[in-house]
């Protein structure tokens, strides 16, 4: 499990990581609304909850930066229900982000390129064991 210092340093990272976008200038990586602090902290906050999941393979990452099931039958019936709502929450918290980060930077329009560097960097990031999505959709074990 993450530390609090440690999952805003990863946080960080995943800023950082927004190269230039292809024909645009630079996306501002330093940009902190009130609403992209307020998603980063909800997202901080769940991810102590989704952890354990990841590490079991029942969620994995996917390649279009969101998160999904992968193997329900990594968990009891009874968590079922918790863990779909985690990672609905978690996906509506990180299509926000992404939409915001490239609104803040005046280019809404960049949506699509800040996800795909997001969903690249959640990988790399991604502990060994965890689960994610290759460019095709199958599903590999870091």
């Amino acid at each position: 499990m993450l530390n609090p210092l440690s999952l805003s340093r990863f946080f960080l990272l995943m800023l950082l990581s927004l190269v230039p976008l292809a024909g645009y200038t630079q996306a501002n990586i330093e940009i902190d609304t009130p609403a992209i602090a307020s998603l980063k902290q909800r997202m901080q906050q769940r991810h102590n909850q989704l952890e354990p999941y990841y590490s079991r393979g029942a969620i994995g990452l996917t390649r279009d930066g969101l998160i999904a099931m992968r193997d329900a039958n990594e968990l009891p019936l009874s968590a079922r229900q918790t863990v779909n709502a985690l990672i609905a929450a978690e996906n509506q918290d990180r299509n926000a982000l992404y939409r915001e980060i490239a609104r803040a930077n005046g280019h809404p329009e960049w949506e699509t390129d800040i996800r795909s560097t997001f969903a690249q960097r959640w990988i790399e990031l991604a502990r060994p064991g965890w689960w994610y999505q290759s460019p095709s959709g199958a599903w590999v074990r870091k």
